[in-house]
């Protein structure tokens, strides 16, 4: 009985044994794998100065600023090691020579600065990153990336690289008489190269423009649509040919943006039309040599229900890769030249399609030594310093330019109620301003072109794009970007800790904002005239004081209204704080119109008439100088992530993101939106008669909130848990999550 029992405790002491060893393998075993795969992650997306590719450039900031992209799973980052060195072979943790971080208890991830030994001119050097998540678990170290510091220049910008991208026609058609079609599909800013087998000496015309005109290309196009007639003598000993296009003489004046020395002279065509070619050609033959900056395509992406509104996002997106070419914002092809308002509209579609930023800041840096003399144009500069310190998260140009761009706003220019007039502005003003010539003066413009009368053109509307705005010293207009200016500079002198300036620019904003509402605003009506001395009230006055939040509540729907019967009375310039002013007032399904509207003054007319870039004007009767390729004009690329999508930063360097769909009548809907620390997505759909449901994607290191307070009345299910609480939003962390809004 004894050895029985001795037997069976035996037996039951393996058992035991055999549990515990298990249960002690299965801990190491799960720890081992969860800290492996903490280990096989590592940090992606690594930038420079926001350069992704910082070896093919020369970066100019002696401490430059480094970021980095954290792995999703890992949700927040707790803690990073930079290490920079002198080779690959030292860029570790036992020999690294130029800098060691160490293990830093931060959770920031972009704007980190160099903080090593003095980096050396034309010297290259190597870094990798670290990370250790909440858990206090390291990843393992990103890839090695080189960068080569270049000289010291004016500005603190380091510029990007250019692309060259070899583009083949999708149409090749021969004609009769030894000629031949060709469709490359889009227009972009560039050359042509061919192969030719010549029999005899001989010469080939060729054709190259941006319109079609009865299937052939307009040689006579209006405006400044783009053509050239350019004569090829072509030789039995050479094949292969680049096409010699003729330079324009405006757009190459001093004052123009010169392209780089290595490039050829560019004509943004997309059609060409070769004549008196003897012998076959081929599609292969012909190559579009298009120049951009530099462009990650896959950085964005639209989609929805609505097959009129997919297009639209299309054509603006690719307007905004497409003039990139310059290296600045220019206004387009006619002139080469900068312009802050349209350099502005053009940094926000760009910070929505890609994540580039050095154009804008480069833009940012010229317009501070060339201004261009529009009253609001002077009061753009400090939007494009707001949304570059938005995107980025960064206050360099905001703190080497910050006395300067207090003179940008106009404050001096102001009377005892706080508004402005640009009639007050001295010669020794404007040269604050930085214009060089004491001739120069400030003018308001308010929209662009203006009345038939101001410039003799024959224009489709006697009054222009300006809705017939009457203008008087005191402008609404300019009053409203006035305000605006305020508020950033409000924010921008509490950033630096300049507590005298912050309290400055409170008062005189409340005092504007007042003014306002109490001398622009005729309250019979419930609408805001243009200004000082007028009745006469115009689209632009109300949809800017919309669109700038100047509005009281109790006058907001009289403003609506009014600015909802005036239609599109703006230009594609107009057309930006339009769509912002109906956003803003919950008027998502009237804007939601406008961006899908077929009629002559749309984007859809655009597509219609055959451009693949933004016009500068609605169409050639409302500018009959206009060009096809004006990035001007692609509002919804920043409209539709910004507001339809509601996508945007709410702290600078979208550290929170803030997410407040107004999608309309759209059944479905897909979305991504870049960001320095990776890629917001979105995705909707409705459900029936009585749901909708969001799949929301959030990187790692973000927190977004999605905007529920106008949705009380609904049922709202957060990754399968009801919302019971009265909530203004819901918190999302890095992650996938679905959101469902049952309607009750």
């Amino acid at each position: 009985m004894k050895s029985i029992r001795l037997k069976q405790f035996n037996v039951s002491y393996k058992l035991i044994v055999c549990f515990i060893w298990s249960c002690l393998l299965l801990v190491v075993g799960c720890k081992s794998k969860y800290s492996n795969s903490i280990n096989e992650r590592f940090p992606l997306g690594l930038s420079i100065e926001f350069i992704r590719q910082p070896e093919d450039v020369l970066i100019v900031d002696s401490k430059p600023k480094f970021a980095w992209e954290v792995p999703t799973d890992i949700v927040e980052q707790s803690a990073y090691q930079i290490l920079v060195a002198s080779s690959t072979k030292n860029c570790n943790d036992t020999s690294v020579d130029v800098w060691n971080s160490n293990k830093v208890l931060n959770s920031q991830s972009i704007n980190i600065e160099f903080n090593g030994k003095p980096l050396e001119v034309g010297k290259t050097y190597f870094w990798k990153v670290k990370i250790w998540d909440k858990k206090d678990h390291s990843s393992s170290y990103s890839k090695i990336q080189s960068f080569t510091l270049g000289k010291k220049a004016n500005g603190i910008t380091t510029a990007n690289k250019f692309q060259i991208e070899k583009i083949k026609p999708i149409r090749f058609i021969q004609k009769e008489d030894n000629s031949y079609f060709i469709d490359f599909g889009k227009a972009a800013f560039s050359s042509l190269q061919f192969h030719y087998k010549a029999i005899t000496n001989d010469t080939l015309i060729v054709h190259i423009g941006e319109q079609l005109t009865n299937n052939t290309i307009n040689k006579k196009p209006k405006g400044s649509i783009r053509y050239q007639k350019i004569k090829v003598p072509v030789y039995p000993d050479i094949q292969v040919y680049n096409l010699k296009i003729k330079p324009n003489k405006r757009n190459t004046k001093p004052v123009a943006i010169a392209l780089q020395d290595s490039f050829p002279v560019l004509l943004p065509f997309r059609y060409v039309e070769i004549e008196n070619a003897k012998g076959d050609l081929e599609l292969q033959d012909f190559t579009q040599i298009a120049y951009f900056s530099y462009w990650e395509d896959d950085s964005s992406y639209f989609n929805s229900s609505d097959s009129i509104l997919n297009k639209v996002w299309d054509l603006c997106k690719y307007s905004i890769k497409a003039t990139t070419f310059a290296g600045l914002y220019v206004d387009g092809d006619r002139e080469r030249i900068p312009y802050e308002a349209d350099a502005y509209l053009n940094q926000l579609s760009h910070y929505t399609t890609d994540r580039e930023y050095a154009i804008a800041r480069q833009t940012i840096e010229y317009f501070m030594e060339n201004p261009t003399w529009p009253t609001e144009w002077q009061l753009h500069v400090a939007l494009m310093f707001y949304a570059d310190y938005m995107y980025t998260g960064n206050t360099e140009l905001i703190d080497k330019y910050y006395e300067e761009l207090k003179n940008k706003t106009l404050y001096e220019l102001r009377r005892e109620d706080g508004l402005i007039s640009s009639t007050k502005a001295t010669p020794e003003f404007m040269k604050k301003l930085g214009f060089n010539s004491p001739k120069t003066k400030l003018k308001d413009i308010v929209d662009w072109p203006p009345a038939q009368k101001d410039t003799g053109w024959k224009l489709a509307t006697e009054e222009g794009e300006r809705d017939g705005f009457v203008f008087k010293p005191i402008n609404t207009v300019v009053n409203c970007f006035y305000y605006k200016n305020l508020l950033i500079m409000m924010e921008f002198s509490e950033v630096l800790g300049k507590a005298e300036d912050f309290r400055f620019f409170k008062d005189l904003s409340t005092q504007v904002k007042i003014s306002i509402n109490t001398k622009l605003f005729d309250s019979q009506r419930g609408v805001y005239v243009d200004g000082e001395g007028t009745m006469h009230a115009s689209l632009h006055s109300n949809m800017l004081a919309l669109a700038f939040d100047i509005v009281p509540e109790k006058y907001m729907k009289s403003v609506v209204e009014f600015v909802k019967s005036r239609g599109m009375a703006c230009s594609v310039y107009g057309a930006q704080y339009l769509l912002e002013a109906m956003f803003k007032a919950n008027e998502s399904q009237y804007a939601l119109e406008l961006l899908t509207a077929k009629h002559d003054r749309s984007w859809y007319n655009m597509i219609k008439i055959g451009s693949t870039m933004t016009l500068e004007a609605w169409d050639i009767k409302y500018k009959p100088n206009l060009d096809w390729n004006h990035a001007w004009g692609a509002a919804p690329a920043n409209i539709i992530p910004r507001y339809l999508w509601g996508i945007q930063p709410k702290t600078p360097g979208y550290s929170i993101a803030l997410i407040k769909p107004l999608l309309g009548d759209l059944t479905s809907s897909s979305i991504v939106v870049p960001t320095l620390k990776g890629k917001i997505k979105g995705a909707y759909i409705v459900q029936g008669n009585d749901s909708v449901e969001y799949t929301i994607e959030i990187p790692a290191n973000i927190k977004a909130e999605f905007d529920i307070k106008d949705l009380f009345k609904a049922e709202i299910i957060h990754n399968g848990k009801i919302i019971t609480n009265k909530l203004s939003h819901i918190i999302l962390i890095s992650g996938k999550h679905t959101i469902t809004i049952v309607l009750k």
